[in-house]
């Protein structure tokens, strides 16, 4: 009996190895941990690509709403002292012109980029490995600058040439813009824009995101709505300040009317360097930068809020439908 013995035991050791390899790999003491603001997709629920969009519009839609209506006549402010050539004085009266123009454009506008941003985003940080969710973000941000700039270039010129005082509504804005300038009119600036808000969205809601990332990784738990204004505000003031220069040869561009002071984006910066000093490439990133600071919280924290509201109804309607 005593070789049946050894026998057992034998396989009973060697069967116990593996077991405990298993078990010291699957210790989550020993798991190697992630980069500071690594995304884990592995766990997600499947990707329902209409409902993220759909709540993507209303989220954004809500917050743009209230951020331009809120902020308006700081941003009426910024404008005017980036369009004064020289020592050109500002006026600080009708600081709300062209508000409801404006809205017009940015509830659609700011519903486009979140519609596209957030989908795009969750489907880039399935695709992309943990440690590149930044990369996932600046792309997701870009791409959703792009689809939004077909509506926001004509509702910004517009806005601006109100703003300046050379109309006094909307509709009539864009009649004399296309009946003087054309359709291309309404598209002043197009590259300008671009060149400003692409990087400006993409920069703005990587570090938004990535501050979040880290800072849930840090408390381990999800942020309040204090918390996301926060992280938003700091993002939107640092991105507002960086982008100062691109966004005054931006208005310039989309003021200038049929003038035609400035022959693209080169000549434009030459030209203010050359008559105004280089110093002239940040007016106005006081205001901008105030603007954009607290248009960030206000944004972030709207559009969180109103993403987790949706969020909570989607199972009890879920379930509705299901009983009925």
């Amino acid at each position: 009996m005593a070789p049946l013995t050894l026998s057992v035991d034998a396989k009973s050791s060697s069967a116990s190895a593996p077991d405990l390899s298993n078990r010291i790999m699957q210790s989550p003491q020993l798991k190697l941990s992630k980069g500071f603001a690594s995304v884990n997709t592995q766990e997600d629920k499947p990707f329902d690509f209409f409902r993220t969009l759909f709540e993507g519009f209303i989220a954004g839609g809500t917050a743009g709403v209230v951020v331009e209506t809120a902020l308006y006549p700081i941003d009426t402010i910024k404008t005017r002292l980036q369009a004064a050539r020289g020592g050109g004085k500002i006026v600080l009266k009708g600081l709300y012109s062209g508000l409801a123009g404006n809205i017009a454009g940015v509830l659609p506008a700011s519903a486009l980029f979140v519609g596209v941003y957030e989908p795009t985003k969750q489907k880039l940080l399935k695709t992309f490995p943990d440690h590149l969710s930044a990369v996932a973000h600046l792309t997701a941000g870009a791409i959703g600058g792009l689809a939004a700039s077909l509506i926001r270039v004509p509702t910004e010129v517009v806005k601006q040439r109100m703003q300046t005082g050379q109309f006094t509504s909307a509709p009539n804005a864009v009649r004399m813009i296309a009946s003087k300038e054309g359709f291309r009119g309404l598209y002043a600036g197009y590259r300008s824009f671009l060149l400003r808000d692409l990087p400006f969205d993409a920069i703005q809601f990587c570090i938004y995101e990535q501050l979040c990332l880290g800072y849930k990784k840090a408390a381990r738990r999800e942020l309040s709505d204090p918390e996301n204004a926060l992280i938003g505000a700091f993002a939107g003031a640092l991105t507002g300040a960086v982008t100062t220069p691109l966004d005054v040869i931006k208005t310039r561009l989309m003021v200038q009317g049929s003038a035609k002071q400035y022959q693209g984006i080169v000549d434009c910066v030459q030209t203010i360097v050359r008559e105004e000093g280089a110093p002239a490439l940040l007016k106005g990133i006081g205001p901008r930068v105030l603007w954009i600071g607290i248009g960030g919280s206000i944004f972030f924290g709207v559009l969180e809020s109103t993403k987790r509201t949706l969020a909570q109804r989607r199972p009890k309607m879920v379930k509705e439908s299901k009983e009925e």
